[in-house]
Order: C-alpha cells, then sequence, then structure tokens
C-alpha cells in the first residue's frame, strides 16, 4: 500500500518504460539496466570508483541507455530500520536527481545481494541491481486495493 506522497510518483513512474538501477556503495555501485515491456534487468557493469569520480561513468551509462527514470537501492536493517549506509544511499540519489534531473526512485533493497549470492551470481553487486531494478517493475505493474482510483 502507498501513502498519498508516493501515489503520484509511482503514477508516473507507471507511464515510464526504462530505468536504470543502482546497488550504491562506498567503493562499488552495481548498475543494471531494465525496461517495463520485458519486464527484466540487465546487468551493466560495475562501477568501481568512489566519491564524485563515480559520476562519470554513470554519465556514460546514462547517455547509452536513454533510461526514462532512474532506481537507488535503499538498504535497510532487517527490522526496517534505518543505518548509516541507509543516509549515505538517500544522499546518492539526491545527488542523482541533481547531477541528472531525471526521477529517481527509492527501492528497500533488503536481503538484494543475498539473494544474488545464493543465485549463483560473478558480480553480485550489478546482480543485486538487477533485483532492485525487477522489484521495482513489478510494484508499478501491482494495483493499489489500499487507495481508490
Amino acid at each position: 500500500m502507498t501513502d498519498a506522497a508516493t501515489k503520484p510518483l509511482l503514477a508516473e513512474a507507471a507511464r515510464m518504460q526504462s530505468f536504470i538501477a543502482f546497488d550504491f556503495g562506498m567503493k562499488r555501485t552495481g548498475a543494471a539496466f531494465g525496461t517495463r515491456m520485458l519486464g527484466t534487468a540487465r546487468p551493466l557493469p560495475t562501477i568501481h570508483a568512489e566519491g564524485k569520480a563515480r559520476f562519470t561513468p554513470m554519465e556514460s551509462l546514462i547517455a547509452q541507455w536513454q533510461p526514462d527514470a532512474l532506481v537507488v537501492g535503499i538498504p535497510f536493517h532487517p527490522d526496517g530500520a534505518a543505518h548509516e549506509n541507509t543516509a549515505l544511499a538517500l544522499r546518492f540519489a539526491r545527488q542523482l536527481r541533481g547531477r541528472f534531473g531525471l526521477l529517481v526512485f527509492e527501492v528497500d533493497e533488503r536481503y538484494s545481494t543475498t539473494e544474488a549470492l545464493a543465485n549463483g551470481a560473478r558480480d553480485a553487486d550489478a546482480a543485486s541491481a538487477c533485483i532492485i531494478l525487477e522489484q521495482f517493475m513489478r510494484s508499478l505493474d501491482v494495483p493499489d486495493v489500499g487507495h481508490p482510483n
């Protein structure tokens, strides 16, 4: 169920077709591209850069793939509580918005790395970005039964 502030953004996202997702990390950031038509994500090269240096390869990916919006995985503790990396990932999402002028959607990424590793991923960061993006795209196709149209 969505809250009143989130519902208009999800409605806008439902009209979009292509996305790049990022699994933010301090030293490595996984990336994936996906479209709603296929409903799947494909891994992109993991970005091995820190600080502002990470934005140069991201700019190249965005120019190459031309997504309608970006998706960022936001980490939480298993109980849903925020931790230090939560704040860092939220800051990263704000930086993407400001730098690239695209909508940025934030997705709870709990257990995405665990799932990627359990599935035998060679690059857990890129595989996690795929999981995050596919989860987001599935959420766009689920009717919001908690709120009338």
